[in-house]
């Protein structure tokens, strides 16, 4: 039995790296991914275009000015003449937000009456508008303090835990690795499988003396091999490339990928088996995936979610994957907090291999 999957493993070895576009899958497309929303899959809010409108005109004003800009989030790329080149900028997407300081701003400060400051935000992006808007709350509230000389009734002092700096990176990364994993593994699985019986090789298996069991060891032990090595890959990537940190034990961090990788493979062994070429097998895998994405918490909080799509989410690895990876990169946490997702995820992933072997085994004999 091991003899005859080992043959079917090197065979199975032999027909990906011999495939141009298979390389590509396996070793470029997950560092070119990384790389790409690496960089793009951030909510960090830094250098917004902004529009300082100063009908005030005093050392104040100006002072007000440079402590917006000097703060790195803000980049003051226009100074409008009037109340009426606002609307403009911010219809044209020249800036998305605009600070109009009415006259009188200073004399009012000095007097302890309320000083005038208008900021006017392009909701559009709701995410980067209220970023933007508390941002400039506290840097105006905290000038305006200073030069009336109030003294804070309360010293309030702030620690992040896990991530101190506050990098959204930090947060995404390792939330891309999960994904491109499950990406990875899912096209592998599916389109190998299905490309056996598009070009008529599959009834050639069929009649040798390889058992069902062993016909799907076979094709997806090299996959569960090719997943293992791209996570790592990417793992590399995410550490010494954009230098995340992983203060958790890699150990665990392989035995998890190797449990996610359980469910992944089978969800992709079933699309084989609805599948009858190659493009079926394509169209099913993001049909599953994007809504697998959509439904992990990785874009939107789950618990925001309606109740059903929430009950929903608990059929899917990828949620129980992403708070396991997460809290191996940022927190540090071992199995002892862990065991639920992995549980879970295990239940989940035994439940799906089975459900889509039992079902190829049927297709095969």
């Amino acid at each position: 039995m091991f003899v005859r999957i080992k043959k079917m493993v090197a065979k199975e070895f032999i027909q990906v790296f011999r495939d141009r576009r298979m390389k590509a899958i396996i070793f470029l497309t997950p560092i070119i991914q990384l790389l790409l929303f690496g960089y793009a899959v951030t909510t960090d809010v830094t250098n917004v275009k902004t529009a300082f409108l100063d009908l005030d005109r005093t050392v104040e004003t100006r002072e007000l000015a440079r402590r917006i800009e000097s703060s790195g989030y803000f980049d003051i790329s226009r100074t409008p003449g009037s109340p009426g080149e606002i609307r403009g900028l911010l219809d044209g997407g020249e800036v998305l937000v605009a600070v109009q300081v009415n006259r009188g701003f200073s004399r009012d400060l000095k007097s302890g009456s309320t000083a005038g400051v208008q900021v006017i935000v392009d909701g559009t992006d709701s995410n980067t508008a209220t970023v933007a808007m508390d941002y400039l709350t506290r840097i105006i509230g905290s000038y305006a303090a200073e030069l009336e000389g109030a003294i804070p009734a309360v010293d309030l002092r702030t620690r992040a835990w896990y991530n101190p700096d506050l990098r959204s990176r930090n947060y995404n990364i390792p939330g891309v690795i999960a994904i491109i994993i499950m990406l990875t593994s899912l096209l592998l699985t599916s389109m190998a499988v299905v490309r056996e019986r598009e070009i008529g090789t599959m009834e050639q298996l069929m009649v040798t003396p390889l058992k069902p069991v062993e016909l799907i060891l076979g094709k997806t032990l090299p996959f569960a091999a090719i997943g293992f090595f791209d996570m790592f890959l990417v793992t590399a990537l995410a550490l010494f490339w954009f230098g995340v940190p992983i203060k958790g034990s890699l150990v665990l961090l392989s035995v998890a990928t190797a449990v996610y990788l359980i469910s992944v493979l089978g969800v992709g062994l079933f699309i084989s088996t609805i599948s009858r070429t190659q493009q079926q097998a394509l169209m099913a895998t993001f049909l599953f995936f994007l809504p697998a994405v959509l439904l992990s918490g990785f874009m939107f909080p789950i618990e925001n979610m309606p109740l059903a799509v929430q009950y929903g989410t608990y059929l899917n690895p990828l949620r129980y994957f992403l708070v396991i990876i997460r809290g191996i990169f940022l927190k540090g946490v071992g199995p002892g907090v862990l065991w639920p997702q992995m549980a879970c995820m295990l239940a989940l992933g035994v439940f799906v291999l089975a459900v889509s072997s039992m079902r190829f085994s049927k297709r095969l004999e």
